[in-house]
């Protein structure tokens, strides 16, 4: 893995850590993330509430 995979992971990883937390401080997020049925659905309302899980290590 090149070091700016690296980092690109390292940033996703910490965004998903922020997204997590936010599930037990936000009163209904937990609920609306579980009404999601794709990836890109939890993508784009992770995006809404500024969050970027989207892309993968490997993609430009």
């Amino acid at each position: 893995m090149a070091e700016k995979d690296l980092q690109l992971f390292l940033q996703k990883v910490a965004q998903l850590n922020e997204l997590v937390d936010s599930l037990n401080e936000i009163d209904g997020r937990r609920e609306k993330l579980s009404q999601c049925c794709t990836h890109e659905e939890v993508v784009l309302l992770a995006k809404h509430w500024g969050f970027d899980i989207g892309r993968r290590w490997g993609e430009k």
